[in-house]
């Protein structure tokens, strides 16, 4: 392999998002307690709640958050690397239940065949050109992850959203402990400027992990993705229903997201609910 392949975007986006995480965390740890200049007291940097613990011996809450900034890393690095549900271009087996669930799709379900991987897309998937895949239930492609967001990792991906934001409201806290304004601008900056360069960016990352956590919530109570919220009037199989046809309730769509259960292909669902809609609307004549 050449030296210059390991300079992927995927690689510098996942060492950028590890090294900022541990530098925030080492600032949050090691804040200079110290007097920077001895002869003047009143230049000494204020230590963070963080510092405080440690200092004092107690432990468990500095390691709970190590442990906290370590789960959700790995957390970014499984969605991250995973496969988000690749739809296969190769033959598959008629052992594969979920094959054999698709072959039995009703003929009224006319799945389209992709223009790039010339794969049959199943319902809810859709091609992404930074992938150059076919994505199964794809909600959108994260620049930040750099990878797609999609049935096998959304679930992962909506965990790390929460524990992330955990751990920021966390930090923001920390660093705001730190942080005091009686001194000179001067001596000010020089002792808490970068304490205070971390608040503000841990106050802009926090914003926006809990307004993508909450819309993610929003999505998966009601059993839809980013890119059919956005596009439904471009998408056939949501433009032929009033209403969502894969919605079935808050407790069976979380069920469904988390669990897997009730299992079986969006094909048979979406079949179930025109079977549903053609009963009511016969009953009703």
């Amino acid at each position: 392999m050449a030296p210059w392949a390991l300079l992927s975007p995927g690689v510098l986006v996942r060492t950028g998002h590890t090294v900022l995480t541990w530098g925030i965390t080492l600032v949050l740890f090691l804040h200079d307690t110290g007097e920077l200049d001895p002869a003047r007291p009143q230049t000494r940097a204020a230590p963070t709640q963080l510092r405080q613990w440690e200092e004092q011996g107690e432990l468990l809450l500095p390691l709970a958050f190590l442990f906290l900034v370590l789960g959700s890393l790995l957390l970014y690095l499984a969605v991250s690397l995973m496969d988000p549900g690749y739809v296969n271009t190769q033959p598959q087996s008629q052992e594969d239940p979920k094959e054999e669930q698709a072959a039995m799709v009703p003929q009224a379900i006319t799945l389209r065949r992709c223009r790039h991987c010339l794969v049959l897309q199943p319902l809810r998937s859709r091609h992404c050109r930074d992938c150059r895949r076919c994505v199964r239930r794809y909600d959108h492609h994260c620049p930040w992850m750099e990878n797609c967001v999609g049935e096998r990792n959304h679930p992962l991906f909506v965990a790390y959203l929460a524990l992330q934001l955990v751990v920021l409201l966390w930090g923001l806290y920390l660093a705001w402990s730190g942080l005091r304004f009686f001194q000179p601008w001067g001596l000010w900056l020089r002792s808490s400027g970068l304490l205070f360069a971390t608040f503000l960016l841990l106050s802009v990352f926090s914003l926006v992990a809990g307004l993508l956590l909450a819309s993610h919530l929003y999505l998966v109570a009601s059993n839809t993705t980013t890119w059919e919220f956005i596009s439904s009037h471009r998408i056939a199989y949501l433009r032929q229903r009033p209403s969502n046809p894969f919605d079935r309730g808050l407790t069976r769509n979380l069920a469904h997201f988390f669990c897997g259960w009730p299992s079986g292909s969006w094909e048979t669902l979406w079949a179930e609910e025109e079977e549903e809609e053609e009963e009511g609307s016969s009953q009703a004549v």
